[in-house]
């Protein structure tokens, strides 16, 4: 087979189909963009837990299966994450990714020596996905043998050495820092492979790796994922009288659960959404202890329910396992798991909600495991309540050596920026906030990056300047909260704070019109192909071109001799006129049967009653276009004539199919907002408390003209600015922040979803869709293209006629440090047209 190519609308179109994040769709292009030559390479690609490892696997796996690759190979370094891989690839089950088209066979340990595997393996048009342990595949010695490398009846050879023979094999080692520990032996197992290329998934790569140049190909740090609210935030909770005793510990444990519990659930019922159970998690240092620890979880004064504690050990038994692998379910009755290192990575569930360890958590990477299982959001995105969006770690003596000084954690949560000349990134103070800038980390390593400390409802918040990413922005940008601290009491009066806010609800302000937004979308790609993207008129017209027959010529050659000039004799050949020669005929109803199978057995189509009606169609039109009003089914064709008509009406149908899905078409839904009645956003200040900095997720009131109370932003120099702009002019009526939720995009012909910043509603009718970017983003081809896409858009709907009158203003930060007023910014930017 020939390698893979490097195709970034494919990867755009397979980022949509399969809802990627971000960080997922650019992730799986530079894998791809790395290993396009086939060559062998090792790529590791090092993501924060919970950003979305199993979907990078999925859409990656699809990707190569759109280029032919018919043999991938997952290694696994346990039975945990074997379970939830092949979990990954079943459909109906929880934990399936959805979206790609391509169904592989998903070949395991218990599966792979039977006749239908078999049969699969020596397919070479079968995709085939190997989900393998890594201790499978390393070489047997004396005292162990492999099943993988002994001869298998139904492969005709042994496993291991069948996907040595295959040219396309791609290894995905997930987890790939824990092969590490046996190094020599899982290089070994792989690269006697020779696989095309070696990709692998981390949270945590081993030092070897980030020491090989080019072998870390792509890094989204837990400062990201904390900033951009694809995690939850950490927060440290504490006791000011200074118990540090276990059961102390967990008692704090078992009641903060059991309020957030309460909190949830009040939050779920009023948005109308599932419950997700909070679940604490405690990680032991040995059997003994997570006994110990499990009998004081189920007594009285602690979960109080012994069915509600589970342990996990090396010995744990298969239903243990079961009742693990279902904690996620509204059902199960689990609220407590205690761990001795069994889940510090791979265990991929949503609701770890408070986490304890009673294990000394001396090294960076044990910090971020454990505290990794906690991460992951129990409703995909940030609610606005802290009791659901954050994770409770209940400090006791070891953490607390840890965290001598804040910094440690600090270390390894808050973005490592490089400011002008080299050092960290500079910030000054945030009102009401103190300072640390330039804090140094503790060991004597390199100054942590500026950071302030706020208290907000009860907790210590920590903040700083959002990551930068692809060359990033020379103006400011929002803070984000990377990390929280609390004592015990403030943050139960922080639950019962949020309790009451969950009872509120947010309208729009009193007289404040609705938006209908009409939001350009693609519509969707057919699944598969259908004889309803034949035109008619084609088939029509394809038709009329054999209203004729087609003689079949023989063709006649002469020979003729004379004599050269060295006495030899020279033959040459001539063409002679063409005779007419006999064919076979063939009656019609021969013809038109012929049509429509040919027709029918198209590779490409799904053979439904529904296409084979449209098969009949299309060829009645055809002959009806082709033969004579009265032309019976006795009615002879030549054979030459029959079988050019077969070539070329299965041309005709397979071009419509190709155009089809090559056509870009788009639609225009009516998205009308806000909504008479929603939840309030959780974490609010009055906007007039702004000053060099906005935080991501703090919701800002005392607006004057906008449509709802509580306004979000994500940068200071633009949108806050054109936010004030247009909340004091006198020819802006009403304007509405647009949130990435709300469906109000534009988008763009390679799948590229655009979501505009604002709505303004002058006092001349006038609906302005408006956008506000750094200098250095406005000039980037990305954003360029959608500038185009939103005024293209506006012509659009405002010719449509139905949808009133629409313009789109692209300010810059020089725009806005230029325009005093709206008026002015509407002048300096052009948008008047």
């Amino acid at each position: 087979m020939s390698w893979i190519t490097y195709d970034r609308a494919a990867i755009e179109d397979l980022a949509t189909r399969m809802a990627l994040r971000d960080p997922n769709r650019r992730a799986v292009a530079r894998v791809v963009e790395e290993i396009r030559s086939g060559d062998g390479r090792e790529v590791v690609c090092d993501l924060a837990t919970g950003v979305g490892k199993t979907y990078i696997c999925r859409a990656l796996i699809d990707y190569l299966a759109d280029q032919g690759v018919r043999n991938i190979l997952i290694v696994t370094p346990g039975r945990t994450i074997q379970r939830k891989t092949v979990a990954n690839f079943t459909p109906g089950h929880p934990k399936f990714v959805p979206g790609a088209t391509h169904e592989p066979l998903v070949i395991t340990p218990e599966n792979y020596a039977g006749g239908r595997v078999g049969d699969a393996l020596h397919d070479p048009d079968a995709l085939k996905v190997f989900i393998f342990n890594v201790q499978l595949l390393t070489k047997p010695t004396a005292k162990s043998s492999r099943a993988t490398y002994s001869t298998d009846e139904f492969i005709g050879t042994a496993l291991y050495d069948h996907l040595r023979s295959v040219d396309d094999l791609v290894v995905i080692a997930d987890e790939h820092h824990v092969y590490r520990s046996e190094a020599k032996r899982f290089h070994e197992a792989v690269r006697d492979l020779r696989p095309r290329a070696l990709v692998g998934l981390t949270a945590t790569p081993d030092e070897t790796d980030r020491n090989v140049p080019g072998r870390v190909v792509f890094q989204y740090s837990l400062a990201e994922a904390i900033a951009d609210e694809l995690v939850k935030i950490p927060v440290i909770v504490y006791r000011e009288d200074g118990h540090t005793d276990i059961r102390t510990q967990l008692a704090d444990a078992c009641h903060l659960r059991g309020v957030k519990e309460e909190t949830t659930r009040q939050w779920a019922e009023r948005n109308g959404r599932p419950m997700v159970n909070p679940v604490l998690f405690v990680v032991c240092q040995s059997i003994e202890e997570a006994t110990e620890t499990a009998e004081i979880l189920a007594g009285p004064g602690f979960i109080d329910e012994p069915g509600a504690v589970l342990r996990i050990t090396s010995g744990s038994k298969e239903d243990a396992l079961e009742a693990l692998a279902g904690i996620e379910e509204p059902d199960s009755p689990v609220r407590a798991v205690v761990s001795v290192d069994m889940l510090k990575e791979g265990w991929d569930v949503k609701n770890i909600s408070v986490i304890v360890a009673r294990r000394a958590l001396a090294s960076q990477t044990l910090t971020e495991q454990i505290l990794g299982r906690g991460l992951r959001l129990p409703y995909g995105e940030r609610v606005g309540f802290s009791m659901v969006d954050c994770v409770d770690i209940i400090a006791h003596e070891s953490y607390r050596r840890l965290l001598d000084s804040k910094e440690a954690l600090l270390e390894h949560t808050l973005p490592q920026r490089a400011g002008k000349g080299g050092g960290p990134a500079a910030s000054s103070g945030t009102t009401g906030a103190s300072s640390a800038s330039g804090t140094a980390a503790p060991g004597g390593a390199a100054p942590l990056p500026a950071y302030h400390e706020t208290q907000t409802q009860g907790m210590l918040a920590f903040t700083a300047d959002a990551p930068v990413r692809d060359g990033g922005l020379d103006g400011e940008i929002s803070e984000a909260v990377y990390l929280g601290m609390a004592d015990m009491a403030g943050r139960l009066a922080e639950a019962g704070a949020e309790k009451e806010q969950i009872r509120q609800v947010m309208r729009p302000v009193e007289g404040a019109p609705s938006v209908v937004f009409p939001s350009r979308r693609l519509l969707e790609k057919p699944d598969t192909y259908s004889l309803s993207f034949v035109s008619a008129e084609a088939v029509a017209e394809k038709g009329r071109q054999f209203k004729h027959e087609i003689e079949v010529e023989l063709k006649r050659k002469a020979l003729t001799a004379s004599h050269a000039l060295d006495g030899g004799l020279s033959v040459q050949v001539q063409d002679q006129k063409s005779a007419v020669g006999t064919q076979s005929s063939w009656p019609l109803a021969k013809v038109r049967e012929d049509l429509e199978e040919r027709i029918l057995n198209l590779p490409q189509l799904k053979l439904t009653a529904d296409e084979v009606e449209a098969a009949q169609a299309i060829v009645r039109t055809f002959l009806a276009a082709a033969v004579e009003k009265d032309a019976g089914d006795g009615t002879p064709w030549g054979e030459a004539r029959a079988e050019l008509a077969l070539t070329q009406l299965e041309r005709l149908v397979v071009a419509s199919f190709k155009q089809k899905l090559a056509t870009v078409e788009h639609e225009l839904v009516k998205v009308t907002l806000p909504p008479p009645v929603q939840p309030w956003p959780g974490r609010t200040m009055p906007q007039l408390g702004i000053t060099d900095k906005v935080i991501r997720g703090m919701g800002y009131t005392g607006w004057g003209s906008s449509i709802l109370p509580v306004v979000h932003f994500d940068a200071l120099s633009t949108e806050v600015k054109l936010a004030r702009l247009m909340d004091v002019s006198p020819k802006v009526r009403w304007w509405l922040r647009l949130e990435s939720h709300s469906g109000t995009y534009i988008q763009l012909d390679n799948g590229t979803r655009y979501f505009p910043d604002f709505v303004a509603l002058d006092k001349d009718g006038t609906q302005w869709l408006v956008e506000g970017k750094s200098n250095t983003e406005a000039a980037s081809a990305p954003v360029l293209a959608k500038k185009a896409a939103a005024e293209a858009w506006a012509k659009e709907v405002t010719g449509r006629g139905d949808f009133g009158t629409w313009r789109y203003v692209f300010a810059t930060e020089e725009h806005l440090g230029q325009a005093s007023t709206w008026d002015a910014l509407l002048t300096l930017t052009g948008a008047r047209g």
